[in-house]
């Protein structure tokens, strides 16, 4: 008798940690979701303010179409990176956020040659909100990537792991630079040759 009762309490805490661990994977997936969804957010108002900034300086830099093209295009394919995006698919939308942001990069150093353009108050607006954007951008990638971090060590942590195949854990891609140019440490030079 005792150790039926023995047996039946370990298999009632055996279920409620398969259930506790279930729910554990599950709220932290949905936390990884939400947290790939800020970037989501953040990327669209990115996405949204270029047109703008490149109607603010389109007829001042005629001859630079090139570059404003360039802008468009990798605007565009960003946006259709991030139409439908998931964690499983970062990669994808993280290559073309880098080319994005390496146009962008060539159209502010382009802005920064026509001190006329500088001066205008509509694209020094405009600037500016990017600016803030690249940098809520940024907080939400690191947000990602340490909510995906818990995630993917939950799942690979035993006695979790196995119940991460019920809970349907799969592991989540982290944020990563893919752009060399973005890897690559600036130089400063203050000498003044």
């Amino acid at each position: 008798m005792i150790f039926l009762i023995i047996s039946l309490v370990i298999v009632v805490a055996l279920i409620f940690w398969i259930i506790s661990a279930y729910n554990r994977l599950i709220a932290l997936k949905g936390q990884t979701l939400n947290a790939f969804k800020q970037i989501d957010v953040q990327l669209k108002r990115r996405h949204d303010l270029i047109p703008n900034l490149i109607n603010a300086v389109k007829g001042a830099m005629q001859f630079e179409k090139d570059t404003l093209e360039a802008v468009v295009t990798a605007r565009n394919s960003a946006v259709t990176a991030s139409a439908g995006a998931a964690p499983e698919t970062m990669s994808k939308v993280a290559a073309a956020e880098g080319v994005l942001t390496s146009a962008l990069g060539r159209l502010f150093a382009l802005v920064e040659a026509y001190p006329d353009l500088k001066a205008t108050t509509n694209v020094g607006q405009l600037q500016e909100e990017l600016t803030s954007t690249e940098n809520k951008v940024s907080f939400a990638r690191q947000g990602y990537n340490d909510t995906a971090t818990t995630y993917n060590i939950s799942q690979s942590q035993f006695p979790m792991l196995l119940v991460a195949g019920l809970a349907g854990a799969t592991k989540a891609e982290l944020w990563e630079i893919t752009e060399e140019a973005d890897k690559a440490v600036p130089t400063v030079d203050l000498s003044l040759k």
